[in-house]
C-alpha cells in the first residue's frame, strides 16, 4: 500500500483483497477509512499525533501505536470499533468484512474459519461483531412512496401449521415483519406475532403517513391502510399475486434471499441471534446499487462508534 495515506478511492477498493493478506496493509487500509488523509486522537480529537516507531529499525511499533502530544495517550485503530480488544489480526477483519459485504447470501462463520486458519470461536467472534456493525442508525426517515409490507417465518423446517387455518399457529418459527420500498430501501423487524396490533405498530414505526402501501390480503393490513394515503391489496388466496402495480414481489424476494441464506449457508439460525443475520441481509439490500469494494468500505466505516458487550459491567 503506497504511503502517507494519498490513496484515491479507486487505490482503496483495489487494495482490500491486499489488506486481507498483509497485516501492516490492512492496518493503513484500516486507518485510512477511519481518518482519511488526517489522522486524530480517538480520545481527545487532537490532530497533533504521530506513529510510534521501532527505535532499532525505525520501522513502525509492533503493535501500530500511535500517540497524542496533547493528551500523551497511546492508541491504535482498533480503539472504538467492533474490533477493540480483540486479538484477531486485522487483516482476518478486513477478510471477514470483504466476505459480509459481498456475499449475497451470506458468509458462514465456518468458511471465514477455513480461510483465515483461526478457530470457529474466533470467526464467530469476528461475525457476531460485522453484523452488529451492519445495524441500522436509530434515526433512519421513514418509508415513503410505494411501500409493500408482508409477513414471513423463519426458522427450523417444519411444517408451520396443522390444517390450513390461521398462518403460523402450532409453530417454532420466528415472525418477522417486512416493509419495502420501491426501489428503495428496505427494514425488517422480528415480532412478537402477526396480530392486527402488531403489524399496525410496526408499520406506523416504519412508514410515513404519505406512502401507499401494497400488501396481500392478510386481516391485519385491511384497518391500518385507512390511516396512509392509499392501499392496494391481492389476494395471494385465490392465486392473484399481481394487478397493475398492486403486488407484493419485492418483499417476497427479499423474504427468499434471507431463507436462501438461512438454509444454504447457515443451515439454522436461533431466535436470539436471527436479528443480526437480518442487519446484514438489510445491509446487503439496502446498498445493493454499491459495487463490492464501495460496500466493503462502507461496512469497514459503520464499525466506528460501536461495541458488542456480552457481559454487563459491574458496578
Amino acid at each position: 500500500m503506497k504511503k502517507g495515506h494519498n490513496l484515491s478511492k479507486s487505490d482503496v477498493i483495489e487494495n482490500i483483497p491486499l489488506a486481507c493478506s498483509d497485516e501492516l496493509t490492512a492496518v493503513e487500509f484500516l486507518e485510512k477509512q477511519r481518518w482519511g488523509n488526517t489522522p486524530c486522537c480517538v480520545r481527545c480529537g487532537s490532530v497533533d499525533v504521530y506513529q510510534m516507531k521501532d527505535a532499532k529499525t525505525g520501522e513502525r511499533s509492533s503493535r501500530y501505536l500511535w500517540r497524542c502530544r496533547d493528551c500523551k495517550e497511546q492508541y491504535t485503530v482498533r480503539i472504538g470499533t467492533v474490533y477493540e480488544e480483540s486479538r484477531i489480526e486485522l487483516r482476518h477483519w478486513c477478510y471477514a468484512f470483504w466476505r459480509a459485504a459481498t456475499s449475497k447470501k451470506g458468509v458462514s462463520a465456518l468458511e471465514i474459519k477455513r480461510q483465515c486458519q483461526i478457530s470457529y470461536k474466533s470467526a464467530l467472534f469476528l461475525m457476531n461483531r460485522i453484523r452488529f456493525a451492519m445495524a441500522p442508525d436509530t434515526d433512519l426517515p421513514k418509508l415513503t412512496g410505494m411501500v409493500e409490507c408482508d409477513e414471513t417465518y423463519i426458522g427450523p423446517r417444519k411444517p408451520r401449521y396443522k390444517g390450513t387455518s390461521r398462518r403460523g399457529r402450532g409453530t417454532s418459527k420466528t415472525p418477522v415483519f417486512c416493509a419495502v420500498e420501491r426501489q428503495g430501501q428496505i427494514r425488517r423487524r422480528i415480532v412478537a406475532d402477526v396480530t392486527t396490533e402488531t403489524i399496525e405498530s410496526a408499520i406506523r414505526e416504519e412508514i410515513d403517513r404519505s406512502a401507499h402501501l401494497m400488501t396481500d390480503e392478510f386481516p391485519a393490513y385491511r384497518r391500518i391502510g385507512t390511516e396512509y394515503a392509499g392501499h392496494t391489496s391481492v389476494c395471494h388466496a385465490t392465486k392473484e399475486y399481481a394487478r397493475g402495480i398492486a403486488h407484493t414481489n419485492t418483499a417476497e424476494s427479499s423474504h427468499a434471499l434471507v431463507k436462501r441464506g438461512i438454509v444454504g449457508i447457515y443451515h439454522n439460525v436461533s431466535r436470539e441471534y436471527l436479528h443480526r443475520y437480518l442487519w446484514q441481509f438489510d445491509f446487503l439490500w439496502n446498498n445493493r446499487k454499491l459495487n463490492d469494494g464501495e460496500r466493503t468500505i462502507l461496512a469497514v466505516k459503520a464499525a466506528e462508534g460501536k461495541r458488542l458487550m456480552y457481559k454487563p459491567s459491574v458496578n
